[in-house]
């Protein structure tokens, strides 16, 4: 009987909307989460419900969890970053790499993948999971050179250099032009887009958000951090997405597939619209958890 409470309380749960393969769709255990990373342990508290959990308002604790999974889950043993970058959630970021696997059951062998990560961020999140979950290979690109930098240690660090490298995009108003080449085949493309049109907007999204933690009144951080080119673009969410389209068109012999995370439900008409008449084969919308709220990813081919 104290084995069975000693499980309820230490286990986080998770979204059950999780991918199949997704090793956390159960939860994750803190008690094993801080023995392979011990610095989680000062955010590890008991809340009123006797369960082991951590202030998911503080970003210095969800950056100290998302690490230990890495750690223990994903065979990565450097994860280091300046505080102000985005921290990825480990659970909900993986979960596009699996729907991507089963996108691609059809294809080639899994040996031969090859995958192009836009935007992949100072935390090189999707290559190190990709890699971890399927031994695919990466080319990550992204506008700063000092993410790209950040990156590139994490990639030496846990020795990735044969399967992970990154480009840098030099225009910021392009996104697949200047990072792909004529000679490139990948088999698939992903993106997880800019959410905001401004960094005003950016504030009030984590001013709802912390109202939602019963934050509210303290001081304004942001639980996972972010720059302005992690979180917001000229014309927000849908000018990105509408300008990765047209360029996806641009290189059809490049990439069998091109997809992107689609924050906003009421945006996808839109692109199946455009894709359309931009000549794409096939257009497939997936749905799939991420965190608390629901999301899509949209690929597409022009094969």
């Amino acid at each position: 009987m104290l084995e069975l409470i000693n499980v309820k309380i230490n286990l986080i749960k998770t979204n059950s909307n999780f991918h199949t393969s997704n090793k956390h769709k159960s939860g994750y255990d803190l008690d094993i989460l801080c023995d392979v990373y011990p610095d989680l342990k000062p955010f590890v508290f008991v809340n009123k419900y006797e369960t082991k959990t951590i202030d998911f308002a503080n970003p210095k604790g969800v950056k100290a969890l998302n690490k230990a999974l890495l750690f223990k889950d994903y065979n990565i043993k450097y994860w280091k970053f300046s505080d102000d970058n985005l921290c990825p959630p480990i659970s909900g970021r993986v979960d596009y790499i699996h729907y991507l696997f089963d996108l691609l059951k059809g294809n080639k062998a899994r040996k031969d993948i090859s995958v192009l990560d836009i935007g992949t961020g100072a935390t090189c999140v999707y290559p190190i999971l990709g890699n971890a979950e399927y031994s695919w290979k990466f080319v990550g690109t992204d506008i700063d050179k000092a993410s790209l930098k950040t990156a590139q240690n994490i990639i030496d660090k846990n020795e990735l250099t044969q399967v992970i490298s990154l480009r840098h995009q030099n225009d910021i108003s392009k996104i697949l032009q200047g990072v792909i080449n004529d000679d490139d085949q990948f088999s698939v493309t992903m993106c997880n887009p800019p959410f905001y049109k401004s960094e005003e907007e950016a504030i009030n999204a984590t001013t709802r958000k912390l109202k939602g933690l019963k934050k509210e009144g303290e001081e304004l951080v942001r639980n996972f951090s972010g720059t302005h080119n992690e979180l917001w673009y000229k014309g927000g969410e849908k000018a990105f997405l509408h300008n990765y389209l047209y360029e996806s068109s641009l290189f059809k012999e490049q990439s069998e597939w091109f997809t992107s995370l689609v924050s906003k439900k009421d945006l996808v008409r839109g692109m199946q619209t455009s894709l359309k008449k931009l000549g794409a084969t096939s257009v497939k919308v997936i749905n799939m958890g991420q965190g608390n709220k629901l999301s899509r990813i949209v690929a597409w081919t022009y094969k």
